[in-house]
């Protein structure tokens, strides 16, 4: 049997596009391409799963980069523990390193730690400048669609006997569902 390099590809949302990381696997001389659309932090992958299943002693897991098999530093130790188990070794082609040998396994180690790092402070970051906005009065996330003002006129038409749900719902352009959350909502003050 030969040795065959699996390419993996992924993307979080429907907006992005794996053609990058596919045309860069293909150079490297991938032969199977496994692409799919699932958040890294997701343990459950089909492709990849698949993929998995299909390595052989002497074959390459090859990524573009080291993010697209993992959001973790401890899913890409699992992840690449199975890939090693099998006798097959794996190669991320950004940050240009692969298991093959102990100081590549080293690098690969390093460089994995380095990423978990940085996306750790990312969130650090992110956490802390929503807090200090929140501090300054600023709430992020999306606007309300209603003022409190037009939650009470639909609480006073609820309570009319001549109005139906659906003539309310029509009128502010909203579902049941919401129109019954929104009305049970305490208004603030």
């Amino acid at each position: 049997m030969t040795q065959e390099n699996f390419g993996y590809a992924r993307i979080s949302t429907s907006s992005q596009d794996t053609q990058m990381q596919m045309d860069a696997l293909e150079k490297y001389g991938c032969t199977s391409i496994f692409g799919e659309q699932e958040s890294g932090a997701k343990r459950d992958r089909a492709r990849l799963d698949k993929m998995l299943s299909k390595l052989r002693v002497g074959d390459q897991v090859v990524v573009w980069r080291m993010d697209r098999l993992a959001r973790s530093l401890k899913d890409l130790l699992e992840i690449t523990s199975k890939i090693e188990a099998v006798g097959a070794e794996f190669v991320s082609l950004t940050e240009k390193l692969d298991t093959s040998s102990a100081g590549s396994h080293l690098i690969f180690n390093v460089f994995a730690g380095i990423n978990q790092f940085e996306r750790q402070l990312l969130v650090e970051r992110t956490k802390s400048g929503l807090k200090s906005a929140r501090r300054r009065g600023r709430l992020g996330g999306r606007p309300k669609k209603f003022q409190d003002s037009d939650i009470e006129k639909m609480k006073l038409l609820m309570d009319q006997p001549d109005q139906n749900v659906r003539t309310i719902c029509e009128r502010f352009g909203i579902s049941r569902s919401s129109l019954y959350r929104l009305i049970q909502e305490p208004v603030a003050a």
